[in-house]
């Protein structure tokens, strides 16, 4: 964390969430900010069988969850819906943006 927020080791950054989503029984995700450092940030994690078994981490960066189906032939645009887009501190547009798919 230090070394992405470039905070001392002296000084302390809480993780307070604003939001937490889930996406059915695997997926969670969990959303907050620093307005004073200006930091964003987004976990990601994977539940198997009740239990984190996978976290991913992001900080300032833009996240789009989309959930990608199977392609019919009557329904062939219908593969790629977006369900959840994080809201960045400050509404800085310039930040990286990533898309996690499930």
């Amino acid at each position: 964390m230090r070394l992405l927020t470039g905070s001392s080791s002296s000084s302390s950054f809480v993780f307070s969430p604003v939001s937490v989503v889930a996406f059915g029984p695997t997926v969670v995700l969990a959303e907050g900010y620093d307005a004073k450092r200006a930091v964003s940030w987004v976990h990601a994690w994977t539940i198997t069988d009740g239990v984190i078994t996978h976290v991913k981490e992001y900080f300032n960066t833009s996240v789009t969850v989309k959930r990608f189906a199977t392609v019919t032939d009557d329904s062939p645009a219908a593969n790629c819906q977006s369900v959840w887009q994080s809201k960045v501190c400050g509404g800085d547009d310039s930040v990286p943006g990533l898309v996690l798919a499930l």
